[in-house]
């Protein structure tokens, strides 16, 4: 009983890890563009970077992480959050409001994630 239980957990986790796989790069790719398309400036090591900048630095990061990313929370922890030199957080100034790179983009990540799924069904 035992042995057929772990056949078929086998078997699930080879049919649905592609669809993780596909669903993490998409929510990656949304984030980069995210980054990219928000006009706000993105600070990194005192210095003040546009938003096609930030994108590019992320996104070059991104490639040299890759092998420790298996979730967008991944992708945002290893790529997005601070210097691999100098231990400084990464920076977002959008608006006039200044937040770290972390909180901005864990919000949208949770907003592209719900606008995904649907509005929740409502009770009657």
């Amino acid at each position: 009983m035992r042995a057929r239980l772990a056949v078929v957990v086998s078997l699930c986790s080879l049919l649905f890890a592609p669809v993780a796989i596909a669903a993490t790069a998409d929510e990656i790719q949304h984030l980069l563009e995210f980054v990219e398309n928000s006009g706000c400036a993105f600070i990194r090591n005192g210095e003040s970077h546009d938003a096609r900048e930030a994108r590019s630095h992320i996104e070059h990061k991104y490639n040299y992480v890759k092998s420790r990313v298996s979730s967008a929370e991944d992708f945002i922890k290893y790529a997005a959050t601070k210097s691999s030199l100098s231990g400084e957080r990464y920076m977002v100034e959008c608006g006039g409001v200044k937040e770290s790179s972390r909180d901005w983009l864990s919000r949208e990540l949770a907003a592209y994630r719900k606008s995904r799924n649907g509005p929740a069904p409502t009770s009657n």
